[in-house]
Formats: C-alpha cells, sequence, structure tokens
C-alpha cells in the first residue's frame, strides 16, 4: 500500500470500470446518465427554483411547460460543454491471451476533458493503460489529433493527463465546485459512447457524496482504491471514462470513471475539486505534482472506531504494520512528529468524515504548502503544522 492511500472498511463495490477492449471499434469509455420521468424532474426544477411557474396557468399547464424549458437547459448545457469534450482512441501493448510469451496491440477509446487552450485533458488512468504506445483525440467537429503526449498519470487516483501539441484557441472548459454539489441534483453528462458516439448528452441527479469503491481495472483481476466519488444513477458504458459530469449551469463536477456491476443506476465519478491541485500543477509546470503527507491509515467509521477503543468515530487512523510502517522515515509527517496510534480528525477547516477522507483533504494542495492537522494522541486533541512535500513517484 503506497503512503497516504487509505486501506478501507468500507463495504466493497465492484463496479465493472471500462478500460479497455481487444475488438476494434467496441473500445472503452461515456455516460448515459438514466432520464428522470418529466413530471419528476419538472417538479425537481420547480423545487429547486431553477424554473419559475406562471401563476396564471393551471398546474397541467406549468408542468408541460417546465418538462419543455428543463429541456432547453439540458441542450444549453450541450452546447455549452460539448466542443470541450473529446473522445479518445489508444493503442496498447498487452500479454497475448493466445500465445504465451507474446505480445498484442490492444485498442481503447474513452472520453476526455479540454482544460486549456493550449491542448491539455484530462482523462482516467484506466483509459491511458500503462503500456500506450499511441493515443488520438477526436473533437467535437470532428478535428483528429495524432500528435497527443501522455503528460502523466496519478500514482493515487483514476487521474491521468494528455497534450495535443502545437495547438492554441482550443475550448477549455469552466470548473465547478463538487463540494456545493447536492444529493439530488440534476447532472449532464457529455461522452463518446460505445467508443462510437461520439458527444452523446444524457442527464440524471447526484445519487450520493463521499463514497469509496474498490474499482476493478481489467478481466485480470487489477484493481485499485478509489474514495470519496461522486454516485450518480448513471448507466455506464464502454465509452464514457473520462468524460465529464456538468451541472445545469454549465460547469464541470466532476469526471465519470466507475459502474457497479451488480446494482443498476449505480455510477460514480471523480470530484473535480480532488483533481484541481493537479491541474493547476499541469498547466504550470506541465506535469503532475501530487502532495506528499508520508501516513499510512484507515478511515475511521463507528464501528472501527469501538474495535480499536477510541474515542473518536472519524478521521484517519495512522496504523501501519512490519513491513509498511505507519509513518514513512523522512517524510513531512516523520518531520512534523506524527505517531502510530494517532487519528487525524482535520486538515486545515476540513474535517474528515463520510464525505471527506485524509486523501481527499490533501490533494487541495500543493507541495510546499504548509497544513495544520489536527490530531487526536492518547485521547487529546492538538494541532500539528506540516509543510509538504512533492510525492515521490512525481
Amino acid at each position: 500500500m503506497e503512503p497516504d492511500e487509505q486501506k478501507s472498511t468500507a463495504p466493497i463495490v465492484k463496479p465493472k470500470r471500462q478500460r479497455r477492449f481487444g475488438m476494434p471499434a467496441k473500445v472503452v469509455g461515456i455516460v448515459a446518465l438514466c432520464v428522470a420521468s418529466s413530471a419528476a424532474t419538472a417538479w425537481l426544477l420547480l423545487a429547486t427554483g431553477i424554473i419559475k411557474p406562471d401563476a396564471s396557468q393551471t398546474i397541467t399547464q406549468n408542468r408541460d411547460k417546465i418538462v419543455l424549458q428543463q429541456g432547453e437547459i439540458v441542450a444549453d448545457v450541450f452546447k455549452k460543454v460539448s466542443p470541450s469534450t473529446v473522445a479518445i482512441t489508444t493503442e496498447s501493448q498487452a500479454a497475448s491471451r493466445r500465445d504465451f510469451g507474446a505480445t498484442a496491440v490492444e485498442q481503447g477509446a474513452g472520453s476526455g476533458i479540454i482544460i486549456s487552450a493550449d491542448g491539455y485533458i484530462m482523462t482516467n488512468k484506466h483509459v491511458i493503460p500503462s503500456g500506450t504506445s499511441k493515443v488520438s483525440v477526436v473533437l467535437a467537429d470532428g478535428t483528429t489529433y495524432d500528435n497527443v503526449s501522455v503528460v502523466g498519470r496519478d500514482p493515487l487516483n483514476d487521474i491521468a493527463f494528455l497534450k495535443i501539441n502545437n495547438v492554441k484557441n482550443l475550448p477549455a472548459v469552466e470548473l465547478g465546485d463538487s463540494d456545493a454539489v447536492q444529493t439530488g441534483q440534476q447532472v449532464v453528462a457529455i461522452g463518446n459512447a460505445l467508443g462510437e458516439f461520439r458527444n452523446s448528452v444524457t442527464s440524471g441527479i447526484i445519487s450520493g457524496k463521499g463514497r469509496p469503491i474498490q474499482a476493478s481495472e481489467d478481466d485480470q483481476g487489477a484493481s485499485e482504491q478509489l474514495e470519496n466519488l461522486l454516485q450518480t444513477d448513471a448507466a455506464i458504458n464502454p465509452g464514457n471514462s473520462g468524460g465529464p459530469l456538468v451541472t445545469l449551469d454549465g460547469k464541470v463536477v466532476g469526471m465519470n470513471t466507475a459502474v457497479s456491476e451488480e446494482g443498476q443506476a449505480i455510477g460514480f465519478a471523480i470530484p473535480i475539486n480532488d483533481a484541481k491541485a493537479l491541474i493547476n500543477s499541469v498547466l504550470k509546470q506541465g506535469q503532475i505534482v501530487r502532495p506528499y503527507l508520508g501516513v499510512r491509515y484507515i478511515t475511521l467509521d463507528k464501528s472501527t472506531a469501538q474495535q480499536l477503543n477510541l474515542n473518536v468515530n472519524n478521521g484517519a487512523y495512522v496504523m501501519g504494520d512490519a513491513n509498511a510502517p505507519a509513518v514513512v522515515s523522512g517524510s513531512p509527517a516523520d518531520k512534523a512528529g506524527l505517531k502510530q496510534g494517532d487519528v487525524i480528525t482535520k486538515v486545515n477547516n476540513t474535517t474528515l468524515d463520510d464525505s471527506h477522507s485524509l486523501a481527499s483533504a490533501l490533494s487541495q494542495y500543493g507541495p510546499g504548502e504548509k497544513i495544520t492537522l489536527t490530531v487526536v494522541r492518547s485521547g487529546k486533541t492538538q494541532t500539528i503544522d506540516v509543510t509538504l512535500a512533492p510525492y515521490p513517484s512525481s
């Protein structure tokens, strides 16, 4: 387990993450968010004040008018964000399933989000698997770019960045505030459905926040722990991975990444706030620079806290084992005096709870920044100042 990664105690969900197919064309990644019934959607928009009723009309007339206006809102969101959503196709080397010791070229596909006018794109790490040898990007208008570089792959989250070389004036998305998103809020997704239907748009709602999952990366059993995800009633299909999840004001609040194999309409997206520090590092330095604290921990809930005989129910419990120390020697945590058995309950003003994990809270900052940790040690609360360092693999 890498430092700063969570060893989750939450129930494991097994989402079918769309990374790649061996079939040419039927390749990987976009969301098809379930559309709520027109009546339900109408009353949701009415209740939230997005659309105002007309007192001179009947309830039925108002409902029909709201449904029509709701459709117009989704269309406006599509017009705003679609030009900033791209289709991605890849070729990578993988072990042949037929000939032992041989390699084969596998094709994959997904979606991506333009984050700068000069060609930087954010997508999922599993859309750009290790060993990728070729990447192509197709814009909404059909323009295709083959001169694409892989900027980097985040070691701790399902995030990667690409760069279309020698371009300018591309339409970049507007980023929203994923912390402000509310459960039940309506969202829109745009992407490369089934690797074939570019610029597909669908809508749904935020079904939950702060979800931890164990995401399967491929059919060989590889998996990755993801946390603090937005849950959405998304029917996530191959081709959606890396596509944007957008609020009705046209701001990107998430990047779609996984779907449950066992449930219906249970999809997950990485909150955009968890990626903003990485985005800033890529735009300013041309590479991923992740902050590093240097602890191993588990996230507490009431049951786990009782088992450990702790007097706090939420936070990050600093814990290691014989092969992996709780506090990495020489790390910022070590220099600041953190110890095994400490419970980190706050990062600056962010309280660690079901919706805010330690990794998520740290992702808001960059290397070199000083943060204040609130720590419970032997039942007593204290604050510890820590200066974050670059992640060792950055």
